[in-house]
């Protein structure tokens, strides 16, 4: 079997567009991955037809250490705009894999380790700027099922915090736990915003509201400072949605500068280097919880790699807080119930997309604000599509 042809589709899924991946072989098979990358999907996509196509036709899709490898190698310059362009092909060829033999993605790379994939939620805060307002969509989102939420109260902060500004944050997560009581989980999200020393105060100042994690506290290539943040805190630290290799991520097991490994399948190599990540981290008694902001096939493949690896520990989804139309576009499909991701048994990554529906969703640019200027505020925190959307 060879790989015959490369077609991508873009739709557009509000703050963000989505971009799919199709690969067609010879025997008629097709595999899908996502290509999505905030603010690049038309460089993506560009990548893609003009150095990744040629290095994949006629290939086959079973090669994938020697095929996904020879890329990684060849493409030089690294970074998350080429990776995820041979990330999204890499998931395509499991896909082709799982379909051709007739078996869920999952059971070719380890088989199902976890019944239930422990999920919590991001995204749904659009629309929310006090406290109170916080509380009250975290009452709704529990509501749903979830036990587990995930959020950014620092505004758009970067590098230092004001009095005023510190003490908004932590009257936001104060009443978010209040809310929600002792038994969700609550995940922090600094999104790189901090210097270290500020980061180390406000974990300091966080610890009464026990969260699960203090993510990206510092710039995630900054993986000295985050060592710096990790010892000295008490809350544990996770990162990693913002590196690309194998390398980045032995250099972080190393130093055992985090307590929760967050790659994302769809930037670091695919599947097969997020099962490499898992056994660095697993080494180190480092837990692994997937990043995934994304799209419907990036988060097919994240819970195929979840059920099949030991020391996996929950599952980011926005999937309940996007588009209206998000499931549709891979003909309905939907993992959710009642805050919970389920993962069935059919064939590959168990889903395809809806070319027709993709069409009605056309491009949009630069939908995605920025998280350091007020267009975060103006555009995610007072969006008041949310919840009402779905």
């Amino acid at each position: 079997m060879k790989i015959t042809k490369l077609k991508t589709f873009m739709a557009n899924a509000g703050l963000r567009n989505y971009l799919f991946v199709q690969l067609v072989t010879d025997k008629g098979i097709t595999g899908i991955g996502e290509a999505s990358l905030e603010w690049q999907e038309k460089t993506v996509e560009t990548i893609l037809h003009e150095w990744v196509e040629d290095r994949i036709l006629g290939k086959d899709p079973f090669a994938i250490e020697a095929v996904v490898g020879d890329m990684i190698r060849d493409q030089y310059q690294g970074g998350s705009t080429v990776m995820t362009a041979i990330s999204a092909v890499e998931v395509a060829m499991w896909d082709i894999i799982g379909k051709s033999l007739g078996k869920p993605v999952y059971q070719l790379i380890g088989g199902r380790c976890h019944q239930k994939i422990a999920t919590y939620a991001n995204g749904w805060y659009g629309g929310s700027r006090t406290a109170s307002e916080y509380a009250e969509r975290a009452k709704e989102v529990i509501a749903r099922g979830y036990r587990g939420l995930k959020f950014d109260p620092f505004g758009f902060a970067w590098k230092e915090l004001s009095k005023e500004q510190t003490d908004e944050a932590v009257e936001l997560v104060a009443t978010v736990r209040e809310t929600v009581g002792d038994d969700v989980q609550l995940m922090i999200e600094f999104h790189g915003r901090l210097s270290a020393t500020r980061a180390i105060e406000m974990i300091e100042r966080l610890e009464p509201y026990h969260p699960v994690w203090c993510e990206e506290p510092v710039a995630p290539e900054s993986i000295d400072l985050l060592l710096e943040v990790k010892q000295h805190s008490k809350l544990p630290i996770s990162a990693g949605e913002r590196l690309y290799t194998l390398v980045d991520f032995y250099r972080l097991m190393s130093l055992r500068a985090v307590d929760v490994v967050q790659m994302d399948i769809s930037h670091c190599g695919g599947i097969w280097a997020s099962k490499k990540v898992a056994a660095f981290a697993q080494a180190q008694d480092v837990s692994i919880a997937p990043h995934c902001s994304v799209g419907p096939v990036a988060l097919a493949a994240a819970l195929h790699f979840d059920v099949s690896t030991p020391n996996f520990f929950v599952q980011e989804t926005f999937a309940d807080f996007d588009v209206p139309w998000r499931n549709d576009m891979v003909s309905g499909w939907n993992p959710l119930k009642n805050g919970q991701l389920f993962l069935t048994d059919e064939p590959g990554l168990g889903l395809d997309i809806d070319e027709d529906v993709i069409a009605d969703h056309p491009y949009q640019k630069n939908p995605f604000p920025s998280l350091w200027d007020n267009t975060w505020l103006k555009n995610f925190t007072q969006d008041k599509t949310g919840l009402e959307g779905i």
